[in-house]
């Protein structure tokens, strides 16, 4: 059975230079993908994420896409410092009984 692969991460100056090499059409995604040991839906992602940034295709961009994951990050955390206000205002509220 084949080992999964350990998750890498590539630099925005690498993709850039992977989509480039794409649109140019010398050699087809899969042949790009094969030469720089990458998959080829990695790289398909990264040409179609390249293509909604320059406003070539619907999407969110890529300063969309973070800013969504951060106020997601945000809405996680926002009901544990509810209950922390909860749990002092109790904790106050005994005190000055």
């Amino acid at each position: 059975m084949k080992k999964p692969r350990p998750r890498r991460s590539f630099t925005p100056e690498f993709k850039a230079e992977i989509v480039e090499l794409c649109r140019r059409g010398d050699r087809s995604v899969g042949q790009i993908a094969k030469d720089f040991d990458l998959t080829e839906t990695a790289v398909r992602d990264w040409v179609k994420q390249a293509e909604v940034d320059a406003g070539e295709r619907d999407g969110l961009t890529s300063g969309e896409r973070e800013e969504l994951a951060a106020l997601r990050r945000e809405n996680r955390r926002l009901p544990e410092d509810v209950d922390i206000l909860k749990r002092a205002t109790a904790f106050f509220a005994k005190e000055t009984r």
